[in-house]
């Protein structure tokens, strides 16, 4: 059988690599200008690779009995790993995905293709500007892993950002957020202090070294009318390789302090990684 061998292609927003998992026949990183975006295992889509995309995925596992379809709107593609996940694990969920990189879309569609059978729509636009179109109440989950090279862009970040995505979401409906952040946590916790004047439950999840501000990391952000399965959350977090640490109600209050929401005039990316590479952790 012939091995697999990496592609580059120049894309609208630089040049993406997708380069093959010399442990896992089908399975393949994508980075674009250096900065890894995503994993996907052909053979196994529900595998995520990146302990962001798994704590991604574990809320995704408990927001709805075993199975049960989905409407999921995603801003920000990638490689496509989680919708292909949603598939996986909760057939016949209608799933609609915006990413603005028109030629990235088309390299991994054209190298990581769909599964026939998922109910996946593909939308080349800014994430914002789609999302002020898209029809009220209309999904049950919004996951938003949008990424300007290694930082979330300023528009993704403001109260007026975040009214739209109540605005799309469900009564019952749930927005995750993929934020990257270090001590002292001013755009995490302006990001909390932002969806906490729409969203009456929050919960972050992340690995403890970040929240005790030891590492730059990621940090999950959920945010609903309803409350969520925490218990069950952290279960599933703590078993991790990597283990990570659910935060929510009073603790979560005060770790927000005395942070204001972003308006858009006021709004900044996430600040940039440690040596500007995106940390996946």
């Amino acid at each position: 059988m012939t091995e697999p061998i990496p592609v580059t292609r120049a894309v609208d927003h630089g040049i993406a690599k997708l380069m093959p998992d010399v442990d896992r026949a089908r399975a393949w990183l994508l980075t674009v200008d250096g900065a890894p975006q995503s994993y996907v295992d052909l053979d196994a889509p529900t595998h995520l690779e990146f302990e962001y995309a798994r704590r991604l995925g574990h809320v995704l596992d408990t927001l709805a009995e075993p199975g049960r379809p989905l409407d999921v709107l995603h801003l920000g593609g990638g490689a496509l790993t989680l919708p292909r996940y949603v598939a996986a694990t909760r057939p016949g969920s209608r799933q609609d995905v915006v990413e603005a990189d028109r030629a990235l879309l088309e390299l991994v569609v054209d190298h990581l293709p769909l599964p026939e059978e998922c109910r996946i729509t593909l939308h080349t636009a800014d994430a914002r500007a789609w999302l002020r179109q898209a029809p009220d109440d209309s999904a049950d989950v919004l996951i938003a892993d949008v990424f300007g090279g290694s930082r979330v862009p300023a528009h993704l970040t403001s109260l007026a950002y975040a009214r739209e995505a109540e605005r799309v979401l469900r009564a019952g409906g749930v927005y995750l957020a993929n934020l990257p952040d270090a001590a002292p946590f001013a755009f995490l916790r302006s990001q909390l202090a932002t969806f906490a004047e729409l969203f009456e439950q929050l919960a972050v999840i992340a690995e403890p070294g970040v929240l005790r501000g030891r590492r730059f990391g990621n940090a999950v952000l959920i945010a609903a009318h309803r409350p969520v399965d925490t218990a069950a959350l952290a279960r599933l977090t703590a078993a991790d390789v990597f283990p990570a640490r659910v935060e929510h109600g009073a603790a979560l209050r005060r770790f927000t302090g005395d942070a204001v929401p972003v308006r858009d005039e006021d709004a900044v990316p996430s600040p940039e990684p440690p040596g500007g590479s995106f940390g996946i952790g």
